[in-house]
């Protein structure tokens, strides 16, 4: 049984007489834009209002490789694929995966995802979810490039925004990561103005989130903008969602500045994560010891820039 029949059998059986009425959104007339109706605000405009189809569904495809991290893709699919427009016919959202074949991909925790479709076979997007992973070449940047140039949105999540990033379509443009990759990402990217503390960034049709859950947030925010207030508070009713952060791209501030180094040890400088006593190295009188040796390398490259990094500069 999906959720869309378990919902009306419930409502069937008088289990759902309690839930508050919700309505489909409404498009102000000769505006273009989303009228917003919280109980909070009811004449609030969505900014960045997006126009979804008269017919037909959205496509959002997913771009994986080996290590895909589970929550970064399969949190916005579920968001995406629990969205309900009463009176449409057709789903609001068609969700695929893409990548450079069909051969099975293990994903974070040793899930195993048989992509849907490769890049040179998957139907054009509108929509392009891409979350963190270890195993992105160059034809996924290509086909992510190729594909941007007619998205609505084309957004990262987590440390997705690295394959974002060497897209180069981020250049000169502002963007958000995961927390513990502000360091390394602002060392390794510095043409992108990299917004600490955001739960999203939207520049253009480009859009990237924070890490794991915020991801969650923007594909509420992207369903916002195309449907309404109306209908991402629903979708975040049915499936018992109560974060907030999709209202809010501020949310994440208390991620502005992560703890560095604390009196009983000594955090990575490039991740912020605990620090292996035997990696390290010695700059300008100061032992600094970090977590694996690759962040060790990284920051030998470049300490200055990498510290001057570390404090938001």
């Amino acid at each position: 049984m999906n959720r869309r029949e378990l919902l009306k059998r419930s409502a069937a059986l008088g289990l759902a007489a309690g839930i508050p009425s919700l309505v489909a959104c409404k498009l102000l007339g000769g505006t273009g834009a989303i009228q917003a109706s919280s109980a909070t605000d009811k004449t609030k405009l969505i900014s960045n209002p997006l126009t979804p189809p008269a017919q037909g569904s959205i496509p959002v495809a997913f771009p994986i490789s080996k290590g895909a991290v589970i929550i970064d893709f399969c949190g916005p699919w579920e968001v995406f694929s629990a969205v309900e427009i009463h009176g449409r016919k057709d789903p609001a959202f068609h969700l695929y995966t893409v990548a450079e074949t069909k051969k099975p991909i293990l994903a974070s925790g040793g899930m195993e995802i048989v992509p849907g479709y490769t890049f040179q076979t998957a139907p054009a997007p509108k929509v392009i979810v891409i979350p963190a992973q270890s195993g992105a070449k160059e034809p996924m940047l290509e086909w992510i490039r190729a594909s941007t140039k007619s998205t609505d949105v084309t957004m990262s999540v987590c440390t997705g925004a690295y394959v974002l990033a060497k897209t180069g379509l981020l250049s000169g443009k502002s963007a958000t990561t995961f927390h513990r990759a502000y360091e390394d990402f602002a060392v390794e990217f510095p043409d992108i103005h990299l917004k600490r503390g955001a739960r999203f960034v939207e520049d253009g049709n480009l859009a990237s989130s924070g890490g794991l859950t915020s991801g969650m947030d923007l594909a509420f925010r992207v369903v916002e903008r195309y449907f309404g207030r109306e209908v991402a508070e629903e979708t975040a009713y049915n499936i018992e969602y109560q974060g907030r952060g999709w209202t809010n791209p501020d949310s994440n501030l208390v991620y502005t500045k992560p703890p560095r180094f604390t009196a009983d040890k000594s955090l990575c400088p490039v991740c912020g994560m605990d620090s292996d006593p035997t990696i390290t190295s010695v700059y300008k009188g100061k032992t600094y010891f970090f977590c694996e040796r690759n962040h060790k390398e990284a920051f030998d490259k470049d300490p200055a820039r990498f510290l001057s990094a570390a404090q938001g500069q």
